[in-house]
């Protein structure tokens, strides 16, 4: 199974209370292993009043939390029954599991919080295989040369024209092979 990032609707204002007991509660019941990272969707904005220069962080989806989570029955239940959590997006109801956000919009979201839809320490390693979701090489598939991780890009060796050749890819662009 793999982790997928799911919406979170939550009662508006207690996003950040929703986070702490996601967690809270994934690792007092042993799910560590399958809900892995619980986000709060937000944005740093600069405000000028009155000749005073002022930063402000405001949520991009008020009521929303993003929760990357390999999506089981005891996971869907420990999600849906933390206080403050209405339910997820994408679900029909009727006791259907929802479907996961698609790999362009987490990293359009990720990416405006200066985040990446990988973790690159733990999922990303040289000689792995990856594939180019976008950018002019979308659709091909190499190997992982080198990681620059402070610049989120990597190089990878593609196969241009029967030749192997190293191409720079932000880690926006791929996703595993």
């Amino acid at each position: 199974m793999d982790k997928k990032w799911y919406v979170v609707n939550t009662y508006s204002g207690h996003e950040k209370k929703v986070q702490e007991k996601l967690l809270m509660r994934a690792s007092s019941m042993g799910m560590e292993d399958y809900i892995f990272r619980v986000i709060i969707p937000e944005q740093t904005e600069v405000e000028v009043k009155d000749g005073v220069t002022k930063e402000k962080t405001k949520k991009l989806f008020p009521g929303y939390v993003l929760v990357e989570m390999i999506m089981t029955d005891e996971a869907w239940f420990v999600v849906r029954n933390t206080p403050g959590v209405t339910g997820f997006i994408g679900s029909s109801g009727k006791g259907a599991k929802p479907t996961p956000l698609q790999p362009y919009e987490v990293d359009k979201i990720l990416n405006n919080m200066g985040m990446s839809r990988l973790e690159v320490s733990t999922d990303l390693a040289v000689g792995e295989l990856v594939k180019v979701t976008s950018g002019p090489f979308a659709g091909m598939e190499g190997k992982i040369e080198s990681l620059d991780l402070p610049n989120q890009v990597l190089t990878v060796l593609l196969d241009l024209f029967g030749q192997e050749t190293s191409v720079e890819v932000e880690i926006s662009q791929i996703e595993k092979a």
